[in-house]
Formats: structure tokens, sequence, C-alpha cells
């Protein structure tokens, strides 16, 4: 847990994965990547699938749902998953039940973010995870996802988003939007169009939840390193330039969605203009301690 001036900030691993690099790393090349991330016998690298528990002004908030209980073995196995659940069970270590949440935000919807906005039920029924909340999404980006082309249909699953649409549990945000006092959901894209990055600030302090705007810690400090899966890459690039200022301005928190070796840090910069996210220690449950 961390503490933002008055609000809670809890993170759960939803799920360890393991991934091809490729994707993560793009037009990177091994011999740079391999310094800071190590593949394993398959050429696979261990990541994690980081969601966020906010407590702020008397709300409850869960940001990103990754992968939940959805999947079949099969499917588990298929991506890489090793472990999975993590955002219930850590819940329930909170002593809070799902019922408990009032705001779900996505910040995109792409499936290895909110495929855990249903839950499967023990009669096998698909059912809002949540079903007290309201859950939040750019407009810009349901509607990327209700109409995928060739490269986005593979991760826009409408199983994940239409059906909360319909019944009107999902709401449409139009650009950035304060959640709750101290918690902003903020337009980053590149990764998509409409992604977004979480702000916490309270009493000086400051976070963000990066989310895909830096998948990895090392995304963040290199700006020209991205993913393959990033719609927009120099629109990336550029964002990613705007909120290294704002980092090294603020001394912010800095939480990363996918990296199992640095998931928290905050951004220094030397004398020669060079980024690098010094690691923040806490508890956490790292899947990279399998």
């Amino acid at each position: 847990m961390f503490g933002i001036g008055d609000i809670e900030v809890y993170l759960f691993n939803d799920a360890a994965t393991w991934v091809d690099p490729g994707g993560l790393f793009g037009l990177v090349p091994r011999a740079l990547w391999s310094r800071y991330y190590e593949a394993d016998a398959r050429h696979l690298i261990q990541t994690a699938n980081h969601n966020l528990f906010i407590r702020a002004a008397g709300h409850n908030i869960i940001v990103d749902t990754g992968y939940g209980n959805c999947f079949s073995d099969s499917q588990r196995r298929r991506a890489g998953i090793t472990r999975f659940d993590g955002t219930h069970k850590g819940l329930q270590s909170l002593g809070l039940a799902s019922a408990d949440i009032d705001i779900v935000i996505d910040t995109h919807l792409h499936g290895d973010h909110c495929t855990g906005n249903f839950r499967l039920s023990a009669d096998g029924a698909r059912i809002p995870a949540f079903p007290n909340a309201e859950y939040l999404t750019q407009r810009r980006e349901y509607e990327d996802a209700i109409a995928p082309n060739e490269r986005t249909r593979a991760t826009y699953l409408p199983e994940n988003y239409v059906p909360l649409f319909k019944s009107g549990q999902l709401k449409l945000l139009d650009g950035d939007c304060e959640i709750a006092p101290g918690v902003t959901a903020l337009l980053s894209p590149g990764h998509t169009p409409a992604h977004m990055s979480i702000r916490i600030e309270s009493a000086g302090q400051q976070a963000a939840f990066l989310c895909d705007l830096a998948s990895l810690a090392v995304h963040f400090e290199r700006l020209a390193w991205m993913t393959a899966y990033d719609v927009e890459p120099l629109l990336t690039l550029e964002t990613k330039r705007l909120w290294q200022r704002w980092a090294l301005e603020t001394d912010a928190l800095l939480i990363f969605p996918h990296d199992a070796v640095k998931p928290v840090g905050r951004l220094t910069q030397d004398e020669r203009g060079r980024c690098a996210v010094q690691p923040v220690e806490f508890d956490y449950d790292n899947p990279a301690a399998d």
C-alpha cells in the first residue's frame, strides 16, 4: 500500500504471464532490451498485470480489471498465464467484496486490461465482476473497440464491454475527467488514440498509473522504446515526453502495468539528460519471484 496524502493506493498483480518480447519491444533489438529483462529458455519474458485499488474521498475505485477468472485453462495456457485472479484475491485480503467497489476505470479496452470486467459465476455464467460499480472509459476508446480493424480485433473483445454499455453500467467520458477528489483520468494517447493514465494527488504528493503509455519502466526511461502494440507510436513518444517532464518536476511515484522487475519507481535525470527510473521498495506479490 502507498499513501499519497490522504489517498490509499494498493497495487494488485492480477496475472503473471510469459510473453514474447517482440511484442513488448517492437523495433528495439534483443542486444539492447536483454540488458534489462531476461528471457527464459523458450525466449519468453515474465510480466505482471497490475491493477490498482484506490480509496479516495469515500470511494472504492478499481483501475483496470486484468484477466480476472474468465479464461479457461486452455486459454490461460495459450496466453502464458501462470497465476490469475489476483485482483479479487487482493480485495479479499483487505476484507472487501466485489460489491464494495463503486467505480471501475478502464484505461483502455484491450483484453489484458478489461477481461476482468466480467466474472464467471459458480454455474459458469458471465456476470459483471463489480455489480454496484459505474464503469468508465473514453467514448473514442469505446467507438474504436466496437469497430476494430484487422490489427486490433484480436484484443478488442466485445463481450468485455458491450453488455456493460447496453445495460447502462458503462459510462463514456469525453476527455480528461476528475473521477474523485485527487484522482484524475487523463488522456495519454499513442498506445491507443484514447488511452488514459491515472494521476493521483493529495497533500502535495503525486503518483501516476501510466498504464500502457509505458508498459515497462524502461519504456518510460527511453522515449524511442515502445511496444509493437502501440497504434500511434510517434504520438506515444511525444506523450511520454510530456509525462517525463511532469514526473521530474513533481517527483511523482510511477506505477507500470506490466513490469515484474521494476513495478514502481521515480524518474531521475542525470547531468547529460539521461532518464532512469529508480525503484521504490514496497510489499509486493512479485510474479518474478516464482
